[in-house]
């Protein structure tokens, strides 16, 4: 027998190597050593959905000094918001600088995943280079992201257009020409804005179809700018003025939730706000209030900077239909009216596949396919994980806080959750492990009425969910710090757990690690001051929210 808590060896196999891999892999290398880890990407860099969305005008809407991993800042971003391919770059830097490429196999598909109950392992089939070849793993991870798959417009007609058609999501490498042209967009979501501001100066005739008008923020942060060379300086020399600046916009951002109860004073006081905002950007113009002030509250779908928005729509060369379109035909769209609208290209930023539904088979206990499981309403234990698909672990799955937190920091804290669960499967001598069905049942329960306080759950056209009336599937009912104070610990009594042999068996031969670890004190125990682990989650959460250092690892003060 060994020592107790022997490490055995742990193989992962994450898929996708965006944000959420990236992390992951950078955090499993940090506080493991007995492992083996391959990230498949199905690209042929890192990066996720900043590799694949390449339009004109693509940026991300949030202040790109938070853009970033909580302890990995960058301080020569060039603007407030960077484009797609600088933010595409911070995420090349950072696996290249924390050596985590070694870990990548690109340009591979995974198509097919299957648990074998027998052996407590996952198998895999893997297509690279027209190669189809085979792998397994302890503990698989879903790193694919929420926004992967675009979605066209279910439009009659549409495979009928015979000109430049194309989707902002799948933008092709080679320049679409837009310049001088009749151009139709359908959508007015970011991507939407993004792209009406980027072609509007130089197309010929600019058509935007919209459905519905959608509440224009404004920047979610500064007005866009690009950095001086000396504020750009000034972030290098300081890196403590750089983390105050980061730590106010994090504050601002953490602070909105009240705005995301559909009865707030907070709501209300915005919609008022933004409604007069609106009317005044509209004077003067051809376009009534109707058009551009939504009936339902301000979040019920996703809010948009806009910056520029409005005004290009006042633009002499651009048109805009409110309303659905009637059919798509060779070279023009039809209204809702029955009017033609001749284009020569057509762009659609009509959004992701937010089903949550997997690309590929993923079959757990008995065989059952979560893409089945998945077909009409997905759920998932606290965005993470789903019953009867053992040591399986997904990215911000269903009713994540995607709305209503802060990205990249949700995703440390996921990746943090996983991490102790690897810690323990590798230490206990676990065969698998996974939430109970009866757990996420009641967590359903739980969505549904919690979900009527927020404005989420308005009357409006979103991909917070599948229509009007539908559950929402792809948003928390809290706030970012909510929801990671809901993960900070792992609740045992919520997983099924099995075990390979005696659950005891971990406990070893009586020898402690301490013991065993020659870089350890035999009586690390004995000091002149208390700096032991706090034992209360409010008094861990008070050192930790009111600046005292706690280590991570033990959280113990330090100092």
């Amino acid at each position: 027998m060994d020592i107790i808590r022997a490490e055995r060896h742990m193989k992962i196999t994450c898929i996708g190597a965006g944000a959420s891999g990236l992390c992951f892999a950078y955090k499993l290398q940090r506080s493991f050593d007995n492992f083996t880890l391959t990230i498949y990407e199905k690209s042929d860099k890192v990066g996720g959905v900043w590799v694949r969305n390449r339009y004109p005008g693509c940026a991300c809407d949030y202040e790109a000094h938070n853009y970033t991993y909580s302890w990995e800042p960058k301080a020569d971003w060039t603007s407030v918001y960077a484009s797609a391919p600088e933010v595409q770059g911070y995420f090349e830097d950072f696996a290249k600088k924390h050596d985590l490429l070694r870990y990548c196999k690109f340009a591979t598909t995974v198509t097919q995943a299957q648990w074998r109950e027998e052996k407590g392992r996952w198998e895999l089939r893997l297509e690279s280079s027209e190669t189809e070849y085979y792998d397994d793993c302890d503990i698989l991870i879903n790193a694919s992201g929420l926004l992967h798959t675009h979605k066209w417009p279910d439009i009659e007609g549409l495979e009928e257009f015979e000109g430049v058609k194309v989707h902002t999501a799948a933008w092709p490498e080679t320049p679409v020409k837009t310049s001088g042209r009749k151009v139709g967009l359908i959508g007015n979501g970011s991507s939407g804005q993004q792209i009406l501001e980027a072609v509007q100066p130089h197309a010929g005739h600019l058509t935007v179809f919209i459905r519905q008008p959608t509440w224009v923020l404004g920047p979610f942060g500064q007005q866009p700018r690009r950095y001086t060379a000396d504020e750009v300086q000034s972030f290098k020399d300081n890196p403590e003025n750089l983390l105050t600046k980061r730590k106010e916009f994090e504050r601002r951002v953490n602070s909105y939730f009240g705005f995301c109860l559909k009865d707030s004073v907070q709501q209300a006081a915005l919609r008022s706000h933004l409604t007069q905002t609106i009317k005044n950007r509209l004077k003067g113009s051809q376009y009534n209030d109707e058009m551009f002030i939504p009936q339902y509250a301000v979040g019920c779908r996703r809010p948009t900077p806009g910056t520029k928005y409005i005004e290009s729509l006042h633009a002499a060369n651009v048109q805009l239909i409110m309303g659905d379109i009637k059919r798509i035909i060779s070279d023009a769209v039809i209204d809702h009216e029955g009017t033609k609208h001749p284009l020569d290209v057509l762009v659609c930023a009509t959004g992701f596949d937010t089903s949550h539904r997997p690309q590929f088979p993923i079959f757990g206990q008995d065989g059952k396919n979560l893409q089945d499981i998945w077909r009409s309403n997905a759920s998932a234990y606290l965005a993470l994980a789903v019953p009867e698909f053992p040591n399986y672990f997904v990215f911000y799955g269903p009713n994540n806080p995607f709305g209503s937190g802060a990205f990249l920091s949700t995703i440390e804290a996921q990746a943090d959750y996983m991490l102790k669960w690897c810690d323990r499967w590798q230490t206990e001598n676990v065969h698998s492990f996974a939430p109970k069905k009866v757990v996420v049942e009641e967590f359903e329960t739980f969505l549904s009425e919690a979900m009527h306080k927020t404005v989420w759950a308005d009357l409006c056209n979103s991909w917070y969910k599948s229509s009007k009336e539908s559950a929402i599937v792809s948003l928390w009912p809290g706030s970012g710090l909510h929801y990671m104070e809901a993960i900070s610990s792992v609740r045992g009594d919520d997983f099924e757990v099995r075990y390979n042999g005696n659950r005891w068996a971990w406990l070893g031969n009586g020898v402690s690690q301490v013991e065993k670890d020659p870089e350890c004190d035999l009586a690390y125990y004995i000091r002149n001051e208390d700096k032991s682990e706090l034992l209360s989650a409010k008094k861990r959460r008070r050192a930790l929210a009111k600046g005292i250092h706690i280590d991570p690892e033990t959280l113990h003060i330090i100092g």
